[in-house]
Parts: C-alpha cells; sequence; structure tokens
C-alpha cells in the first residue's frame, strides 16, 4: 500500500485553507507528483526539501495580494443584494484575496433610477468617510451607471480616502444618446412619463438619474447649460472648468476601461473608452484620443494614458456580460497589491521553473469554469 508521505498534498485530507491547499497542489505539479494516489511517483528528497521551503513563500504571497479593500458601485435597476451583483462582488474578492464591498445607495433599484446623481454620489462619499478599513486607500470596480457615482467620488469628495485603482465596466463616461434599456413595471411607467417631457428640465433632471448623462450630440447648448450632472463631472464648461478635479482624476494609479463590443445599452458603445460623438452631428463616433475632452485634458485623461495608466480593454458580449474568465484577466490583477505580491511571485517561480504568471494563477486558483457573472440567475 502506498504511503502516506508519496501521496501528494492535493489529496491528502487537510484542514488547511484552500490557498495553502492550492500553493500545495502547485509544488505536485512542478515537482512531478502525479495527483493519482494509485501511481508510485516517490517524490524525490531534493525536491521535497524544495517544496517545504516554497510552501511558506506560497502562502505567504497569497495573503499578501490582499492589502488593500475594494468597492463595488451597482449599475441602474440593480442592487447590492441582487445575485448578480452579489456573485460578482464575492467572486472578485476570493481571487483577489482582498475585502470587497457592494455599497448600497437608498433602497437600491428605485433610487438607481430617480435619486439625481450627485445625490448618489454625496452618499457614496459620506460612506467610504465613515468605513475605517479604507483610510488607507482602495480600490473601486464601477458598473455601468455606477462608474459615474464612482468618478464623482474621486473627483469631488473631500476628505475621502484616496481611490488607487478604478476598473469601470461598461460606463457611460462620455454620456449616452438614449435612456438605457428598461423593459416593464412601475419603473418604466414613471421612466416613460418622464421622457415625454424635456429630457433638460428642472423636473426631469431632478427626477429622473439618466437624465444627468444624457448628451444628445445635436442640442449641445441645452446639454451645457441644462444637464444637472455629466457637464460638471467632464469638466466640459469652459467657464466652469475645476483644476481640483482634473488633479484628483489623474492621481489614479490605474484605470480600465471595459467596453463590451455587443453592447446596445450604451450609445455609442464607445462611450465606455470616453469615445462619443462630435458636437453637432450623431456620426460619426470619436475615439478618445480625438475628442475635445482628451485633446484638451479637460480630466486628466490624457495625462493619464500618457503615462501608461489607462489600459483600453474590449470583451466579447452585450452590456456587463463580464465573463469569469475576464474578470480574472482584466479585474483581479488590479484589486491584489501588486508591489508586494509579484516580487514574491518573481522569486517563487524562479525557484520552481516557471512564469511567474503560471505561479500566480495555479496557486492563486484563477482558472476553471467560464460563464456570464452579472447576468447569471
Amino acid at each position: 500500500m502506498l504511503g502516506l508521505s508519496r501521496l501528494p498534498c492535493c489529496v491528502v485530507p487537510t484542514r488547511e485553507r484552500e490557498e495553502e491547499k492550492r500553493g500545495c497542489c502547485l509544488l505536485d505539479r512542478v515537482v512531478g507528483v502525479e495527483s493519482d494516489p494509485g501511481r508510485r511517483n516517490p517524490t524525490p528528497m531534493r525536491s521535497r526539501k524544495a517544496a517545504l521551503v516554497l510552501l511558506p513563500l506560497l502562502a505567504a504571497a497569497v495573503q499578501t495580494s490582499a492589502a488593500l479593500p475594494f468597492i463595488v458601485l451597482h449599475g441602474i435597476g440593480d442592487q447590492c443584494a441582487n445575485h448578480g451583483v452579489a456573485t460578482f462582488t464575492k467572486l472578485l474578492s476570493e481571487w483577489s484575496a482582498s475585502d470587497g464591498h457592494c455599497l448600497e445607495i437608498g433602497t437600491g433599484t428605485w433610487d438607481s433610477w430617480v435619486m439625481p446623481l450627485q445625490q448618489q454620489a454625496d452618499i457614496v462619499c459620506n460612506k467610504v468617510k465613515e468605513m475605517k478599513q479604507l483610510r488607507s486607500g482602495y480600490n473601486m470596480v464601477g458598473l455601468s451607471q455606477g462608474n459615474l457615482i464612482g468618478r464623482a467620488v474621486v473627483e469631488y469628495c473631500d476628505d475621502g480616502p484616496p481611490v488607487k485603482n478604478f476598473i469601470s465596466l461598461g460606463g457611460p463616461h462620455a454620456g449616452t444618446a438614449s435612456v438605457p434599456l428598461c423593459g416593464s413595471g412601475i419603473f418604466c411607467i414613471i421612466v416613460d412619463a418622464l421622457l415625454k417631457l424635456e429630457i433638460y428640465s428642472d423636473y426631469v433632471q431632478a427626477h429622473l438619474a439618466p437624465s444627468g448623462y444624457l448628451k444628445i450630440p445635436t442640442d449641445m447648448e441645452d446639454y451645457l447649460k441644462s444637464c444637472r450632472f455629466l457637464p460638471k463631472l467632464n469638466n466640459e464648461i469652459p467657464e466652469g472648468r475645476n483644476a481640483t478635479y482634473k488633479e484628483r482624476f489623474s492621481s489614479l494609479e490605474n484605470l480600465v476601461l471595459i467596453m463590451f463590443e455587443d453592447d446596445a445599452v450604451l450609445i455609442p458603445r464607445e462611450t465606455a473608452w470616453f469615445g462619443y460623438y462630435p458636437d453637432g452631428a450623431f456620426d460619426p463616433v470619436l475615439p478618445p484620443q480625438k475628442t475635445k475632452l482628451y485633446e484638451e485634458d479637460w480630466i486628466g485623461l490624457k495625462t493619464l494614458d500618457e503615462a501608461g495608466r489607462v489600459k483600453f480593454v474590449s470583451v466579447s458580449g452585450g452590456h456587463l456580460a463580464i465573463s469569469k474568465g475576464d474578470m480574472r484577466k482584466y479585474i483581479v490583477p488590479y484589486l491584489v497589491d501588486r508591489s508586494s505580491a509579484k516580487s514574491l511571485w518573481w522569486s517563487i517561480s524562479d525557484l520552481l521553473g516557471v512564469s511567474w504568471h503560471a505561479a500566480r494563477e495555479l496557486a492563486l486558483g484563477l482558472t476553471g469554469n467560464d460563464g456570464d457573472v452579472l447576468g447569471s440567475p
């Protein structure tokens, strides 16, 4: 009978944490121990000694990657308690070994439609200032409309804790030429009634949240004059530009802008990258680098980009249809402590003879089944 000492640690009964078991499995793969306990493939003494030395390092690497917490700001018509958002937050927290929090605004779904965006941003600003765990800084993940609230926190929240990395999924950063799809129900009855009024009227601006970023390119005069939220957020009003907004936004360590290739909710979908229509026309769609916001650097987007701190990412799928694989690839790396964890991965990968990417992914378990998370039932 094969002794317990010859079993690969992946299958040895243990009550150790899952992170340590994943690190142990990585060692098994590298030193050649088979996961089938029926095969006699004893580990060489030299490899065993290496395993004993490297296992604590792998466990430490996983633990030290959890330096900063993160918050999630959901989109319109959603709420933190919904399965998709709750699962999304939970998975990111598990994969990054970081403390994740979805911050709710008011009643969630209802208030996401009818509460003015500045009021929503003020609520989030007060919450992050009250959270002791965020005082040393935090990362932010925005979903659709939640990105604009998040940006307002970055730009406007006086005395708030610093935001390090901002990961945006399907955000209408340059505006949208159509109110997001609503569907049916009481919310949509109210929305339809409001849409029959003038979109830039005081009443609609005060009672329909997306009116704050509805940007009709052929009606720029009314937009700049009467739209209450986005013109200020994007520093679009010539006489009202605020250098502090630009300074705060350009202080981000990384800005990750994720656009969905089949997005039919944001018009145009390139708004997720700050791309938009030219003033006065619905054609063509300008890439972000050709917009006035970028060229004149109203909010610091050009400054960030030229410093290599903007990541323009395009993924397949409809609005917010992010897969697990894309979450791991494009979001998780910005939720870990890259400075400390990466140096450990390099050291371990050198000893194991594998790439640091492979060492990190195997030890953290960043492989597995794929699928749309936010769209899951």
